[in-house]
């Protein structure tokens, strides 16, 4: 992929959602909500601050995300549908899970 974000947005990826609840009911597509779960594919320089300085970005590429329902603008890029969100839409860090799973389709 030959895009790379400016000031504070980052590019995310979406992982899919559990395809079972937790009493095993097989959920159908038609019925599944999209993740708020992602994984950071790609990360612009920071922001600047009111000195001028860069302040740089909390998050990096592969680090596994939990992000607001509605936040981030959908795009595709080479094949692929991303989110492009500001770093101030990411709620939080998910650690010790690998961000392996595939992506939502």
């Amino acid at each position: 992929m030959n895009f790379r974000p400016l000031h504070d947005r980052v590019v995310v990826r979406r992982l899919d959602a559990e395809e079972k609840t937790a009493g095993g009911i097989i959920i159908p597509d038609t019925a599944k909500e999209k993740p708020m779960e992602g994984e950071i594919v790609a990360v612009g320089p920071g922001a600047r601050d009111e000195n001028g300085q860069i302040v740089a970005l909390d998050v990096k590429a592969g680090d596994r995300i939990l992000f607001g329902k509605w936040s981030g603008t959908e795009v595709k890029l080479d094949g692929q549908e991303l989110l492009i969100m500001k770093e101030s839409d990411i709620m939080g860090i998910i650690e010790g899970a690998p961000a392996g799973k595939k992506k939502a389709a």
